[in-house]
């Protein structure tokens, strides 16, 4: 297993994993049209779009900017072994971050323009506050500290023998992962008052503003709504989830906010009674 930890970073691991429990599908003879997105993820989550965050923010991102786009749910992974990707005429792209930068790119998309260049310099901290602190006492939480929260998660996705030999494999790459980060080597008070700070960082830069940076949603609301939507919906029993409700009701707030802009399909493309499978459907803004 020595390859996976070296090669997959823990910010994958999750849906990486999921697409082995799924198998590794490839959709043939799907015709894509040009400057189209062709949106690669492992598919929807019970109560959030996704099961990953980077996923949501993704496409939350594509439809911010009203970018066509279509979606494998197939779980099928990029050449870096990574997910969510794109292929974008042709080319494919992984890494959130990097599709995003790429479209940027390609389509000219004047993005946050209306941010002053401190204000893109803070919106930059705050995604690696986001991605690369917050987001690791999330997985220690769920995979560490409160791993049965997985049975409500997966009880529709995986047979129980699944979720049990899923908890313990992903559990023990998750503590490997924590502990060469750093943050594992924190005892339990510890790490939750590192999450616990990341979250009230949020909810008081973003005070009584609609978005993070005003009135107008710009591309860091992606990444911070992707997270969040986790925390607050799809966390169930975490302390993230109590946290959040009961002291940061701005960041509930802004969930809804984000939902009601963005994501009017919500409840269908959550798995439960409302839920409509997507695969290929062409979405156009």
């Amino acid at each position: 297993m020595s390859w996976i930890i070296d090669f997959w970073p823990i910010l994958y691991l999750i849906p990486v994993i999921v697409c082995l429990f799924y198998g590794f599908r490839t959709k043939k003879g799907s015709k894509i049209p040009r400057n189209t997105v062709y949106l690669h993820q492992v598919g929807r989550g019970p109560w959030v779009p996704s099961l990953s965050p980077f996923a949501l923010k993704l496409e939350t991102f594509l439809r911010m900017h009203k970018i066509p786009y279509m979606n494998d749910h197939s779980g099928t992974m990029s050449k870096k072994g990574k997910t969510p990707w794109i292929t974008y005429n042709g080319k494919d792209i992984a890494d959130s971050q990097m599709c995003i930068e790429y479209l940027k790119d390609k389509r000219n998309l004047q993005v946050d323009d209306h941010l002053s260049r401190e204000e893109k310099a803070v919106a930059r901290a705050i995604r690696c506050l986001t991605e690369e602190n917050l987001y690791w006492t999330m997985c220690y939480e769920t995979f560490v500290k409160n791993p049965k929260s997985l049975d409500l998660l997966l009880k529709d996705i995986f047979s129980r023998p699944k979720i049990f030999v899923f908890k313990n494999l992903v559990g023990r790459l998750v503590k490997k992962e924590l502990h060469g980060h750093g943050i594992g080597r924190h005892s339990d008070t510890e790490i939750w008052s590192i999450g616990k700070g990341d979250l009230t960082a949020l909810s008081e830069f973003l005070g009584d503003k609609n978005y993070m940076f005003g009135d107008n949603a710009s591309d860091i609301d992606c990444t911070v709504f992707g997270m969040l939507s986790m925390a607050v919906w799809q966390m169930k029993g975490s302390r993230h989830e109590a946290y959040i409700h009961q002291n940061l009701p701005n960041l509930v707030a802004y969930c809804e906010r984000m939902k009601e802009s963005f994501w009017r399909d919500w409840s269908q493309r959550c798995r439960g009674a409302g839920y409509v499978q997507d695969d290929l459907k062409m979405y156009s803004f």
